[in-house]
């Protein structure tokens, strides 16, 4: 049976992790075996890694992790590492706002076996404009700088083949702004047939606050490009 970890970077979302660790570790109970849902908490500042402690006892296949901040990318990585290092098949990455919807992994995972990754696509999404210009310039900055046009590059929403993630990861500079990013292009460079691009539900942040604003989406653009460039050079 294919070994599944569901992981979850969480930043001061203690409003919102008992809904989401409900809703998901539903989903890693139903896929069995020795599924699991790794919630990677980044250092917060509220009550997120005490929640995780209350949680725990309840749902027998949540991992809870703690870490210092390092920012959402950083959180992911984690979670990746840990899953890799413990044996997964598959590693899927939702964040802990609320706005992906645990009934839309099913579709996902019955596919598993016919693509690299199968990546979320936020059609209609609803989750603010500074939120969809963010994704507007890095879809932009992708095509200036590697020269893909890729459907929906940054989707909190993504099922991964876990032995290529560990390729993948190893080829990211510690500490790198943008990983998804990163890895879905590395995704696509094995063959665009190989990458499934999927329409899913984004809702608005169920509980908590924003915090991009366009001060923020000036400076990850211009990171971005600053970042992407070392990588292309690297990838070279």
């Amino acid at each position: 049976m294919d070994k599944l970890f569901i992981v979850i970077p969480a930043y001061n979302e203690e409003a919102n992790l008992p809904s989401v660790i409900e809703g998901w570790h539903a989903v890693v109970e139903t896929v069995g075996g020795d599924a699991r849902l790794v919630v990677v908490n980044d250092g917060s500042k509220d009550s997120t890694g005490d929640v995780l402690k209350e949680l725990a006892p309840r749902f027998p296949r949540l991992v809870p992790l703690d870490k210092p901040n390092g920012g959402h990318g950083s959180a992911c990585l984690f979670g990746y590492s840990y899953a890799v290092a413990n044996g997964a098949d598959f590693v899927f990455q939702t964040d802990s706002d609320g706005q992906t919807l645990p009934g839309e992994f099913p579709a996902f995972w019955e596919r598993r076996a016919e693509f690299d990754a199968i990546i979320g696509y936020r059609k209609g999404r609803q989750d603010g404009f500074s939120r969809k210009v963010v994704t507007k310039v890095l879809k932009f900055v992708v095509w200036v700088v590697f020269g893909q046009w890729l459907t929906d590059i940054n989707t909190p929403f993504r099922l991964m083949r876990a032995d290529l993630l560990a390729g993948f990861q190893r080829k990211i500079p510690d500490g790198y702004n943008l990983p998804n990013v990163i890895l879905t292009i590395l995704f696509a460079r094995r063959g665009k047939d190989r990458v499934l691009f999927v329409p899913i539900t984004f809702r608005p942040r169920q509980a908590g606050k924003n915090s991009i604003n366009l001060k923020k989406i000036s400076k990850i653009g211009l990171r971005a490009v600053k970042d992407f460039s070392k990588m292309r050079r690297a990838l070279r």
